[in-house]
């Protein structure tokens, strides 16, 4: 299933996608359905059916399938109204990793003339949920604070179940969905802070996602998906999930060392080569760009750069 925040009349409304393009209101079809699952679905938030488990999944299933064959018609929602990030408010900053594809971390060294190498262990950094937009939302560019904001799409994965020191062969169990993640980067503020990430990544409007969750059973492999980036119709970036070097399990289990991860946390498993700053010459965004991610598999989120 594909699951969306639109924003309704100014309110958030949780919304799953039917085969002929409609979403439908699935919270004001589930008032017959009974317990905890019921309550979760009628709370009309993507992070409540998250937090309700499986039984809310398989309630929504069914409500998705008597919608199919005719039930709920007025529910029906129209997709022209503006998508919102799935999660649109997380509870908690969202989980990055940095150098995890090879070819990116071979065009960093060449772009900044030094030796970066490969980490034995994953690299962790965040960004607040300030910075979290949705599709059709604006990539900020503040003048006075960054002159050189970057792009790096990101297939972003979406914990469903609580769990600590998660071994490997459990990681996919403790998965809900996946998504698309944009991490917009202010190079200059990101050199200008010591290399150290989150400053640089953590500007208002640097975080969009979406334009849907997809649920962990609609994808078969998420480490054998295409994964692009383009800006105003020029491919930038171009590759596979299956080039990253730490794949979803091993950041599962690393990042849970010690450290519970939460339904609703959202991880961003870095991006390929292609970036804006590695280039000859540099090309960074500028206002009016028009910047589109691709996964296969999931879709498109797009957005449009402008000044604050």
């Amino acid at each position: 299933m594909k699951l969306a925040t639109l924003a309704v009349g100014g309110n958030p409304m949780a919304v799953v996608l039917l085969s002929n393009g409609a979403a439908l209101n699935y919270a004001a079809c589930a008032w017959d359905v009974p317990g905890e699952a019921g309550d979760a679905l009628r709370t009309g938030t993507l992070q409540a059916l998250i937090d309700a488990g499986p039984d809310a999944l398989d309630a929504l299933r069914e409500i998705v399938e008597a919608a199919e064959n005719g039930a709920c018609r007025d529910a029906r929602i129209s997709l022209d109204n503006p998508f919102l990030a799935p999660l649109h408010t997380p509870r908690k900053n969202i989980f990055c990793v940095g150098r995890n594809y090879a070819e990116h971390i071979a065009e960093g060294e060449r772009a900044q003339n030094a030796k970066i190498g490969i980490t034995e262990h994953p690299v962790y950094f965040t960004k607040p949920a300030t910075a979290v937009v949705g599709h059709g939302g604006d990539v900020l560019i503040f003048p006075s604070v960054s002159e050189k904001i970057d792009y790096e799409v990101e297939l972003a994965v979406v914990i469903g179940t609580t769990g600590r020191d998660i071994p490997k062969d459990r990681a996919f169990a403790h998965v809900f969905g996946y998504t698309i993640l944009n991490d917009i980067t202010a190079r200059d503020v990101q050199r200008r802070h010591g290399g150290q990430y989150f400053k640089g990544k953590s500007l208002d409007g640097s975080c969009p996602i979406g334009p849907w969750i997809v649920t962990a059973d609609e994808i078969t492999d998420p480490q054998d998906l295409s994964i692009s980036l383009s800006v105003n119709g020029e491919l930038r970036q171009n590759g596979w999930t299956h080039d990253m070097i730490f794949d979803i399990p091993t950041l599962i289990a690393s990042l849970s060392e010690g450290l519970t991860l939460e339904p609703g946390d959202i991880i961003a498993t870095g991006t390929p080569s292609g970036v804006g700053y590695a280039m000859d010459p540099p090309q960074y965004l500028k206002p009016g760009d028009t910047v589109i991610c691709d996964i296969a598999n999931i879709g498109q989120l797009k957005n449009t750069v402008r000044v604050a």
